[in-house]
């Protein structure tokens, strides 16, 4: 027989899931603060293989609107370059010979609705899944109420998975609040 906490507990890590997932995604927006997550998605040829530009690097925030790079062999500075110019973070990368930086630019008004809307295409996503993860666990307790399983489990299990997809979709929200909040502060 099927075990509602079980069902309930698979629910919940799909739900989890998704919220990890609109953190990550989120954390690759670009804001109008230096963070050297952006950076997390460009990959360079490292001898032959496409590694992580932190695995050939170091990579900080000397102060609050620049990151800066600091290969570790002095032949990957156009590489690393490169990759920078040919991602989609649409900064262009100064060399001094020593360390790359990038600068990071504030923000026009028009551009921070965009990243707004790209967040909130985000969240929608993260929402959908939750949804999802809640609809797939109704169908499982239906179908383990044919197989024998008291109606009155079905219920209780109903009313703790929708306690758990309120409780994520609040967290979504807040976690897109304060991402409003960090991209419309000037």
């Amino acid at each position: 027989m099927i075990d509602i906490k079980e069902i309930i507990a698979a629910a919940e890590e799909r739900m989890g899931e998704a919220v990890l997932y609109l953190e990550d995604s989120l954390a690759h927006i670009r804001a109008g603060k230096a963070d050297v997550r952006i950076l997390d998605g460009i990959k360079v040829d490292s001898y032959g293989s496409m590694v992580p530009l932190n695995n050939v690097s170091a990579i900080n925030t000397p102060d609050a609107r620049t990151i800066a790079i600091k290969p570790w062999d002095r032949t990957m500075f156009p590489i690393i370059e490169k990759a920078i110019i040919n991602s989609d973070l649409g900064i262009m990368p100064d060399n001094n010979g020593e360390i790359i930086r990038i600068t990071i630019p504030v923000l026009t008004e028009e551009r921070r609705r965009q990243l707004m809307k790209q967040c909130g295409k985000e969240e929608e996503q993260a929402k959908v899944s939750v949804r999802n993860a809640r609809r797939d666990t109704i169908e499982k307790m239906k179908k383990a109420v044919k197989e024998g399983l008291p109606e009155d489990a079905q219920k209780d299990g109903e009313e703790k998975l929708q306690k758990l997809h309120d409780k994520y979709i609040k967290q979504i929200g807040d976690i897109l609040a304060a991402k409003e909040k960090e991209i419309m502060t000037v």
